[in-house]
């Protein structure tokens, strides 16, 4: 896929991207071997393992978690009124959408007591190692400490697209908004009213400005992080992107960021024409 050439262009010292359909990937640029800091992007992780256990039966999405009155379906979809960086709480429950990486750690903690497995080895054995993921790994908060590479991702994307890690109908679930019409804010992108998320997810909604491009559909679903990554789902292609970098995110991100995922959807647009069926690549 051309677009993906654009990459060459950024600002950053390397990258490395894909763009991905259910059985892999379709258009790649870079080294996606490399290994980078996910940053955020981990929160899909723990998220998809977070999930994982809630289907094997150790625990459920309405257990109580984190703060009084709050569930692991609120950790997941950052209603707990957790702060974002400590157990300091701010609200109710399922109040406000306050982003909390402090939550995924309760998550996380919340899954180690259930099933009597360290996090990050339940997280390798319930999401990784089904999907062949060799280069990731989760060192650090289970809000932001995992590390992976572009060829690692894809699996995990393509798996969100025709998932075999979790059930269709959990998925499903958790791709669609959480505690609708919460308020809050995305980091870097100021206060959406209001602001969707699923459990685990961030959904595009009608957000503006964002991550994700004007073309994405209200539907795409993904994350980003602040080491520079971000990973979403677009339903409506049928296609996820994945782009990972070694540089922080700041200014610099916020307008090729948005202009990429734009090029990327309108070559997607373009391919949908192109294309009867919806067989992938």
């Amino acid at each position: 896929m051309a677009v993906l050439d654009a990459l060459a262009e950024w600002p950053v010292d390397n990258v490395a991207a894909a763009v991905i359909g259910g059985s892999g990937i379709v258009s790649s640029h870079g080294d996606i071997d490399r290994v980078y800091e996910l940053a955020s992007v981990t929160k899909l992780l723990v998220a998809e393992a977070v999930l994982v256990a809630v289907e094997e039966g150790a625990l459920e999405l309405d257990d109580e978690a984190g703060p009084p009155g709050a569930t692991v379906a609120h950790l997941l979809a950052h209603a707990s009124g957790l702060a974002f960086d400590s157990r300091t709480v701010m609200a109710p429950p399922a109040t406000q959408r306050i982003y909390s990486s402090a939550g995924f750690e309760v998550l996380a903690e919340t899954v180690d007591a259930a099933t009597g497995i360290d996090f990050a080895e339940y997280l390798r054995q319930s999401v990784c190692e089904p999907l062949g993921m060799t280069d990731t790994v989760l060192d650090g908060p289970a809000g932001h400490g995992a590390r992976s590479s572009v060829a690692d991702l894809a699996r995990f994307a393509a798996d969100l697209l025709v998932p075999t890690v979790l059930s269709s109908e959990m998925l499903d679930r958790a791709t669609r908004v959480a505690f609708p019409g919460l308020d809050g804010f995305v980091p870097g992108y100021g206060k959406h009213k209001p602001n969707d998320w699923g459990l685990g997810f961030e959904i595009r909604g009608h957000k503006h400005p964002h991550w994700t491009g004007a073309n994405n559909s209200p539907e795409t679903f993904g994350h980003f992080g602040q080491s520079g990554t971000f990973l979403w789902v677009d339903p409506r292609f049928g296609r996820a992107c994945v782009v990972l970098t070694d540089r922080p995110f700041g200014a610099w991100a916020k307008p090729l960021w948005s202009e990429f995922n734009d090029s990327v959807c309108e070559a997607l647009g373009d391919w949908r024409l192109s294309t009867p069926t919806t067989q992938d690549s």
